[in-house]
């Protein structure tokens, strides 16, 4: 029970500010209707409820698979056994991700059907299945992490040439989606246990850096989808539809969407039951709480969906819309803001955090990791809208300079530094930004008669996940220095 209370702290810590600012300019410059609000208040009450069992589900049951799993990738006999469970834990666990089904249909729906939501989310994940094995390579023999994103930043920067934008937003969007809730335990779980079983006094180093390398998977994915197929499509998007009713719409929902989340996380679990009857062989107490867990974490997934589905990214989009309308000098602060609170509402950012400050004995706090990454989030969404409202503006200027300090940065820091950071892309960019803010971006460019949905709209998750690896990378020059002075005197 405290750790399901433990859980709802954490949510309504995540989601409140949102629900606040909603309120604030509903009340002061967008008359939402009382249909729309109410079903935005139901939404976020299901948001809430589903996301606080979601991760109550999976720290009891999926948190001890992810452990399970990650020691069975380090036990594995050889270099190929290795590999390739880890390229089915990758792709089992990533397409139960609830940020990335979200993204998926966020993403069919902006390009007016034309691929499923399903196809978006295997192809993606099967991007990160390779990108987990390619990252485990790299641990085991020792590859420096430097090089490695260097060779798949720049393998991108050269694809990227050859497509269009509304592909590069949404493949780095589907990067910073993939790296949720459920599949960051399992991958650090991991990476923890293939760098103990390398041993040595790299072993700290190298336990960090493979969520990184996941994150690069969806970009590389998408990219390739988008040369295979050859396709366009701005010329096929279509008008958004708001939903309409106030209870009738969630009722609807539950069936498809309860469909949806049972196929989304029946490969983990087939994975897992096979292993624990060839290998694991729990208890059948262990057994049963770990089915609980499972258990939790669909229902949850279920409340979550339908509850962002129904009512929440509805009033994003609506006042993303309105604002562009009458008050687009505002668009940009009012990004601020939000980006503001966001980071500074994220658990995993104070987990990082801590983490930070132990890493560094002291010598980063909490609270300056806090302050720069509230800066750089506030700047990353007020910068997307900005590139709504300024046609000339494309999501290639922010990303390619931005990642290209990244890597330069990461030349003048630890390797440690740079696989937090790079583990960091995707912290900032939890639940709230893969619904809300991106709906309410999309509402942006909508509006906007110089932006489209889908080049414009798309990227600000993107943005949001870049800003975390420069300003992780800056602080890590700044211990760099702080060491040496000690050191001198």
């Amino acid at each position: 029970m405290d750790l399901l209370v433990d859980k709802l702290k954490e949510v309504l810590i995540s989601v409140l500010p949102i629900i606040l600012i909603v309120i604030v300019i509903s009340l002061t410059m967008v008359a939402v209707s009382a249909e729309m609000m109410i079903r935005f208040l139901i939404g976020a009450f299901l948001l809430i409820l589903g996301l606080t069992i979601f991760l109550f589900g999976v720290d009891v049951g999926m948190g001890p698979i992810g452990d399970l799993m990650g020691k069975s990738v380090a036990d594995a006999p050889n270099i190929w056994a290795i590999t390739g469970l880890a390229f089915v834990i990758g792709f089992s666990v990533t397409v139960a991700e609830p940020d990335l089904l979200i993204l998926g249909q966020q993403v069919s729906d902006a390009m007016g059907g034309m691929i499923s939501s399903t196809v978006i989310v295997a192809i993606v994940s099967l991007g990160v299945g390779f990108l987990i094995a390619f990252g485990i390579v790299r641990i085991l023999s020792s590859f420096s992490i430097k090089y490695f994103f260097l060779i798949a930043y720049g393998s991108i920067a050269c694809l990227a040439f050859f497509v269009s934008n509304d592909f590069i937003a949404i493949a780095f969007d589907a990067s910073g989606a993939t790296t949720g809730a459920l599949t960051t335990p399992f991958i650090l779980a991991v990476s923890a246990a293939v760098s103990a079983r390398k041993g040595g006094h790299m072993a700290e180093e190298d336990s960090f850096g493979l969520v990184g390398a996941m994150s690069v998977g969806p970009i590389l994915a998408v990219i390739l989808l988008s040369l295979m197929t050859g396709v366009n499509f701005q010329a096929h998007v279509e008008n958004y539809h708001y939903t309409q009713g106030m209870i009738v719409p969630f009722l609807k929902a539950i069936g498809h969407t309860f469909f949806e989340s049972l196929m989304a996380l029946t490969p983990l679990a087939i994975l897992f039951g096979m292993m624990n009857w060839r290998q694991f062989k729990l208890k059948k107490r262990e057994l049963k709480r770990i089915i609980k867990g499972v258990t939790y974490t669909l229902v949850g997934l279920v409340l979550f969906l339908i509850g962002v589905n129904q009512g929440f990214m509805d009033m994003g989009r609506f006042l993303g819309n309105m604002l562009a309308r009458d008050y687009q000098a505002w668009l940009p602060y009012i990004g601020l803001l939000m980006g503001l609170v966001i980071v500074l509402a994220e658990p995993a950012v104070h987990v990082l955090g801590d983490q930070v400050e132990r890493v560094t004995g002291g010598f980063i706090k909490n609270k300056l990791l806090l302050g720069f990454l509230s800066i750089g989030v506030g700047l990353a969404v007020s910068g997307s809208l900005i590139r709504i409202l300024i046609p000339s503006i494309q999501i290639w200027h922010y990303l390619l300079p931005g990642f290209s300090l990244a890597l330069c940065l990461s030349f003048f820091v630890d390797d440690l530094f740079s696989g937090i950071a790079f583990d960091a892309g995707g912290v900032a960019s939890g639940p709230m930004t893969a619904t809300f803010i991106l709906s309410f971006a999309q509402g942006a460019a909508e509006r906007i008669p110089t932006a489209n949905v889908v080049t414009d709209g798309f990227g600000v998750i993107a943005t949001v996940a870049m800003a975390p690896i420069i300003m992780i990378l800056l602080l890590g020059i700044i211990y760099k220095y702080k060491l040496k002075q000690v050191a001198s005197d």
